[in-house]
Formats: structure tokens, C-alpha cells, sequence
């Protein structure tokens, strides 16, 4: 019996010794075949063992990361999913740079000889990717404070255009004349943006003419309200109203103030406006006048001889 247990005891430290040896040993000279660079505490190596746990680490943290987007996300309206998401795009790629380093560290490389390697090139990234990152956090700024919203009609630059999306870096309207204009978001931190409709969608409009002294003031400002009230697309609450606005060098000027619910359409509402007063004026026999200038002439006699 004794001798049995004892071949048994053999046997199994021979099948331990196989595979601690054998199989166990031609795994791991598989994971370190790889780039093995420098030598002792300063050395490098690159191998299967490490690029297979760079894997692991990424698929892993891929899950978890998709986990908390929707532990987050399940209760969020639309938009507010949407503007979570590109938020949490930039987290991802920092999460991803944080796990690569600490994988690599857990590995045994020392990632202060690579950083310290690549310290003049993080600085050339930097300096070449600041207006990038200026983009980026202008991006969450917008997102987080609901500064910009989509379908907001805005003003930059001289260009007016509406908003239909808003991403991290960019943000993108299309002009009136059908035009995309793509606006890094660092614009609307350093520069001066117009927003037409971020309190209301109601807007402010005004259209000046003048007309030659000596006319019907109450006239021109019956014809005026009149015709801002008939006109398709100016709002009824709050009313119309005309200011006169001053006595200018040549012509009375008055503004006609209206009220449009789509500041978008508004060079159209205004054109239309402008051809019902110029056949309401020409109707009521209303001259609108050209600017006057005195022009005085100095005849210099010449000296008698």
C-alpha cells in the first residue's frame, strides 16, 4: 500500500513538473516574445503578455464604462442623453489613457522613463491641440449650462444662422440662405454671440423710413401701423407700434417696431413690409426724399493789375 501511495506521489509530482516546466513554460516564453529594449530598472519590454492585458483592460473597462452611460442615461430626456453622451466621449478617452498607463505600470514598465521620454512631444501636442481642447471644454460648458440649444437662432461674426447641432467640438447652424456654418465652440466663450430665442422665441423688429418735411405725421404713422398689422407673420400681441424717431437733415424719420415669433424668416417679413409701404405711400401721395446738400460756389476775382 505504502508503495503505491509513493508511486502515485512520484507520478504526480512528475505530472507537476511537466507542466510547471513544459506547458506553463512555453506559455510564458510565448507572452515575453515581444520588444525588449535597455536593460534592468530602465529597460522596456513590449511583448504578447502585455498587449493581451492591454486588451483585457480595455475590453473591460469598455463594459463598465457602457454601464454607467446607461446607469446614468435610463432616466434622461432625449436631448439631455444626447448632450450626456458627448460628454462622456471625452471622459472615455481620458479613462482610456489613465487604464494604458496603469496597466503598463502594473506590468512592471516603469512610465516615468515614457513620460519623461515624451515630454517635448506631449508639449508640441499641447501647443498644436490647445485650440482643440479650448473647443472640447467650450463643448461641455455649452452642454452643462444649456447656454446653446438646439434650434436657437444666433448671431456671430455678422452671420446669422440656426442651430440644429451642437457636438463636442463643433457646433453647427444653417444660414438663411441655406448655408452650413460650422462654429468651434471656443467662439462662444471668447466672442460676442447673439441669442435671438434663448429666453422666448418672440423677437424685436424694426424697419426706418423717412419722409420729406412738411407731411402728415399722423398719417405716416396710421399708414405704418396699418400695414404691420396686415402683414402675415407679425404677431398681434404686442402690438405694432411707430416711434418718431428725430428730425433728420433731409426727411422726418419715424421706425416701424413689430413683433415676429421666427426671427429666421425675418428678411422676408421685412421685405414684404417695405413694398406695402412704398405702394400705401405712392397711394397717399407721401414723397419719400433724397438727401439735400447745399453747394456753395466761390468765384475768387482775380487782382487788378
Amino acid at each position: 500500500m505504502a508503495q503505491v501511495l509513493i508511486m502515485i506521489q512520484e507520478k504526480s509530482e512528475k505530472i507537476k513538473e511537466i507542466i510547471e516546466d513544459d506547458i506553463w513554460g512555453s506559455i510564458q516564453d510565448f507572452l515575453n516574445l515581444g520588444f525588449h529594449y535597455g536593460e534592468g530598472e530602465k529597460s522596456i519590454h513590449i511583448t504578447i503578455g502585455l498587449l493581451l492585458l492591454l486588451t483585457v483592460a480595455f475590453i473591460t473597462t469598455g463594459f463598465f464604462l457602457k454601464w454607467i452611460r446607461k446607469l446614468f442615461t435610463r432616466k434622461m430626456e432625449v436631448d439631455d442623453k444626447l448632450k450626456f453622451i458627448s460628454i462622456f466621449k471625452f471622459i472615455k478617452y481620458v479613462v482610456y489613457v489613465v487604464v494604458i498607463l496603469f496597466t503598463m505600470s502594473a506590468a512592471g514598465i516603469d512610465i516615468t522613463i515614457l513620460l519623461t521620454a515624451s515630454a517635448a512631444l506631449f508639449v508640441g501636442l499641447g501647443l498644436a491641440l490647445q485650440e482643440l481642447f479650448q473647443d472640447v471644454i467650450g463643448g461641455i460648458f455649452i452642454i452643462l449650462d444649456k447656454s446653446l440649444q438646439v434650434g436657437d437662432i444666433i448671431e456671430i461674426n455678422g452671420k446669422v444662422g440656426k442651430v440644429f447641432e451642437i457636438k463636442l467640438r463643433t457646433t453647427r447652424a444653417i444660414t438663411r440662405d441655406d448655408k452650413i456654418i460650422i462654429i468651434p465652440n471656443h467662439k462662444f466663450i471668447s466672442d460676442i454671440v447673439y441669442n435671438y430665442t434663448q429666453n422666448h422665441k418672440t423677437t424685436r423688429e424694426t424697419i426706418k423710413v423717412g419722409v420729406a418735411y412738411g407731411s402728415n405725421v399722423q398719417l405716416i404713422t396710421e399708414i405704418l401701423e396699418s400695414v404691420a398689422q396686415d402683414q402675415k407673420g407679425v404677431l398681434k400681441n404686442p402690438k405694432p407700434f411707430v416711434l418718431f424717431d428725430d428730425f433728420g437733415d433731409s426727411a422726418l424719420l419715424f421706425s416701424l417696431n413689430f413683433f415676429i415669433s421666427d426671427s429666421f424668416t425675418d428678411p422676408k417679413i421685412k421685405s414684404e413690409l417695405r413694398y406695402k409701404i412704398d405702394a400705401e405711400f405712392r397711394k397717399n401721395k407721401v414723397t419719400i426724399p433724397f438727401p439735400q446738400r447745399d453747394v456753395h460756389i466761390f468765384q475768387q476775382i482775380p487782382p487788378t493789375k
